[in-house]
């Protein structure tokens, strides 16, 4: 497989080795510095496109490959607006295109625990939801996309929750879940759910020991969208009917 990486810093590096340690090639590499290369003579010499950048850059780096007839895998999180419509070019143009928050074939079973544990929890007002969520110094958007994956999946299954937002100085409303998120050195990713009621705590937790998990989930994406058509999640890629 063939493979452009839209973005090459500490992501983009280690899908290159991990792809290339499976003979997979990668033919182009998009920096800020060569951005005017992302073009689609080069595009079109792969099978597969591999964006992670960042949420100012996401959507025209993903349009461009897309009408290019480009499958695209996209992990660059923060541009939620636009994802509609990427998944409307990736279907005007005959090509895939897959977006997730996070690829770490762990956190997409938090995900399933996450959901799973809300639907439990929806019926019991007496417990307090909290988010917690910490990464390295150098990540560009707050709450994370994974925390807001994991807020959402909450919002969808327990009523008395309307809406999200960062935590503050200022205690949020019942009818709120609040994210609180740190930037710490070099932290990979630590996501922290929990439930808590005047008699116990419930907690779940994913900690990312290193890059790469995220690296492995990508590259497995672009391997499953590659020569394919529409828009896909994780789940499809792992096999996880929808519940």
């Amino acid at each position: 497989m063939k493979i452009a990486l839209v973005g090459y810093g500490k992501m983009g590096k280690a899908i290159e080795q991990l792809a290339e340690a499976k003979g997979h090639e990668i033919v182009l590499r998009v920096t800020n510095a060569n951005a005017s290369d992302l073009i689609d003579e080069n595009i079109r010499r792969a099978d597969v496109c591999i964006e992670f950048t960042g949420p100012t850059t996401a959507e025209a780096n993903v349009m461009r490959c897309l009408n290019a007839g480009m499958p695209v895998v996209c992990g660059s999180t923060g541009w939620n607006d636009g994802l509609e419509r990427a998944k409307a070019a990736a279907v005007a143009n005959n090509t895939a295109f897959l977006f997730a928050s996070n690829f770490s074939m762990g956190v997409q079973m938090f995900f399933e625990v996450n959901r799973l544990l809300a639907e439990l929890m929806a019926s019991r007002p007496e417990y307090a939801v909290t988010l917690d969520e910490t990464h390295h110094t150098q990540k560009k958007d707050a709450p994370s996309g994974t925390a807001v994956t994991l807020a959402e999946q909450i919002l969808a299954a327990i009523p008395r929750l309307h809406e999200w937002k960062p935590a503050g100085p200022v205690p949020t409303d019942n009818d709120q879940l609040a994210i609180t998120s740190h930037r710490v050195g070099t932290v990979p990713g630590t996501h922290e759910v929990a439930y808590t009621s005047a008699v116990d705590t419930i907690e779940i937790k994913h900690t990312a020991h290193n890059r790469n998990g995220f690296a492995a989930g990508a590259l497995a994406a672009a391997e499953f969208i590659c020569g394919k058509s529409g828009v896909f999640t994780m789940r499809d890629v792992m096999g996880i009917g929808m519940r």
